[in-house]
This record gives structure tokens, C-alpha cells and sequence, in this order.
């Protein structure tokens, strides 16, 4: 089948319903929308999680903890992950983003200490775990904080 052999099957489209076009229509009269109240009136209805005067559900549960603002995320790489590097490399936020080891710097770089170190590397980062930077310096390598 080629794009210029397609046609429209029966059914496949509805026309849409117009409202208030008479009684033969079906939905003449009051257009569907029942008589009087609030949600026949034009600009009628209620806002989301209105319960009719009911203490709403979001409001009766209870509220727990806070968000902080000055919270900083960082991305997280772990040690097993900086062996793919070659021995000597000069590991930084940059390149973890090219190499694709990470998608994004957000606030900064973590290390983790997850794993073993088997190369000697520099590793530029924002923040060393403890475990991490002895396992950096047992390896041979350094560690520099941004």
C-alpha cells in the first residue's frame, strides 16, 4: 500500500455534536445540560476539588515535612563508573558530560565511594565522598575539589 491508495474506512470519522440546533437534533432545548443548577447556567460549574462546601480532601490531610529552596542536587558518579578511563586521565565535570557518564551538571559532581578504583586518575570534582577520596589515593591518584 502506497500513500496514494489510502482512503477513509467507514466510521473512522464522527462528525461533532452541535448543541442547541433544535429538538430533532436530540440535544436541542436545554443543549444537553438538564434543567436549572449551578452547571446549566452559562460560566457555571465549580472549581477542581470543590466538594460542594465539604472540607476539600486536600485540605483535611495533613501536611508533613517541607521543601527546602537552598537544597543542591548534585550528580552522582560512582568509582566503579571512572574506570573506564584510561590510566593518567584528567577526570572533569566536562568530560563525565561528553562521555556521557552523566547527562547534566546540576548543582555539581559527587563522587561516591560504590566500588573499586584499579587506575590511576586525577579527578576534578565539586564534592569526594570519605570512602571515595581514600580510595582515589590508594590507587595512586588525586582528587581536587572545584
Amino acid at each position: 500500500m502506497k500513500l496514494h491508495e489510502l482512503k477513509r474506512s467507514e466510521g473512522t470519522r464522527k462528525k461533532r455534536n452541535r448543541v442547541g440546533r433544535g429538538m430533532a437534533s436530540g440535544n436541542g432545548k436545554t443543549s444537553g445540560r438538564g434543567h436549572k443548577g449551578q452547571k446549566a447556567r452559562s460560566g457555571g460549574g465549580v472549581r477542581p476539588g470543590f466538594e460542594g462546601g465539604q472540607m476539600p480532601l486536600f485540605q483535611r490531610l495533613p501536611k508533613r515535612g517541607f521543601t527546602n529552596v537552598n537544597r543542591k542536587d548534585y550528580s552522582i558518579v560512582n568509582l566503579e563508573t571512572l574506570n573506564r578511563f584510561d590510566e593518567g586521565t584528567e577526570v572533569t565535570p566536562e568530560l563525565l558530560v561528553e562521555s556521557g557518564v552523566i547527562s547534566k551538571v546540576k548543582a555539581g559532581v559527587k563522587i561516591l565511594g560504590n566500588g573499586s578504583l584499579e587506575k590511576k586518575l586525577t579527578v576534578k570534582a565539586h564534592k569526594f565522598s570519605a570512602s571515595a577520596k581514600e580510595a582515589v589515593e590508594a590507587a595512586g591518584g588525586q582528587t581536587e575539589v572545584i
